[in-house]
């Protein structure tokens, strides 16, 4: 039996954790290998750590897994043509199609999409529009062959489910146990319907700082999608 090949597609400026929880979980999928490439195998620095030893996305001939984090880097990497080209590429024929947080909006740049429920990070799901998706408020949202997670913490959560159907339920529930998932936050401010209104208020205004500019780069992005620019 051949190995599963699960590629996580890294840029400049993820959310580390975005990648690094559903890495976790997945790498204790068995008969896997799990990659981890960049543009060029270039080093990627990701909230004040550095990832190195990164294999060449343009190098990796297949995939049965691309999963695709999120970050404040995601703006720029939507308007990435070389980056969107091998997600396009690696994602055609890849058995999953996943993100977490932000990196939605990539998978709907390289034109996956259209049509599909994707789960994106509360703040930034509205983004999804343009390209024709269908926000889903879902924490981890299933649609034929694309699994999504919400916010950065819900890679976890995907990344569990996404276990559940590669190696069955009862895996799945065990590694679980192995990593001691059971959340239990110290506050009930995970989400915008239940934290309180100046939190929401403050962390809004902190996002949007970065509104205008992402707003644009998914415009861009999805008028590239409709007009079938090559990337």
């Amino acid at each position: 039996m051949s190995r599963l090949q699960i590629i996580f597609a890294l840029y400049p400026g993820i959310t580390h954790l975005d990648f690094t929880g559903p890495h976790q979980v997945l790498v204790r999928t068995p008969d896997v290998d799990v990659v981890v490439a960049s543009m060029g195998g270039q080093d990627i620095a990701a909230d004040g750590l550095i990832f190195a030893g990164l294999a060449d996305l343009a190098a990796l001939e297949r995939c049965d897994v691309l999963c695709v984090p999120g970050g404040f880097g995601t703006t720029a990497a939507m308007l990435d043509a070389a980056f969107i080209a091998q997600i396009r590429r690696l994602g055609a024929d890849a058995r999953y199609l996943t993100s977490v947080c932000t990196g939605s909006l990539i998978l709907a740049a390289a034109g996956f999409g259209e049509g599909k429920r994707l789960a994106c990070h509360w703040a930034w799901r509205d983004l999804l529009l343009p390209f024709g998706a269908i926000v889903a408020e879902e924490r981890v949202v299933r649609d034929g062959r694309l699994i999504t997670g919400g916010g950065v913490t819900a890679g976890i959560d995907f990344a569990l489910v996404l276990l559940a159907e590669l190696a069955g339920e009862d895996h799945a529930k065990a590694v679980q146990l192995g990593l001691e998932y059971a959340p239990a936050p110290p506050f009930d401010a995970g989400r915008p319907e239940s934290a309180p209104a100046g939190i929401v208020a403050a962390v809004r205004a902190r996002m949007g700082e970065h509104g205008g500019e992402r707003l644009a780069a998914a415009q861009t992005a999805a008028r590239r999608v409709r007009e079938g620019v090559p990337a």
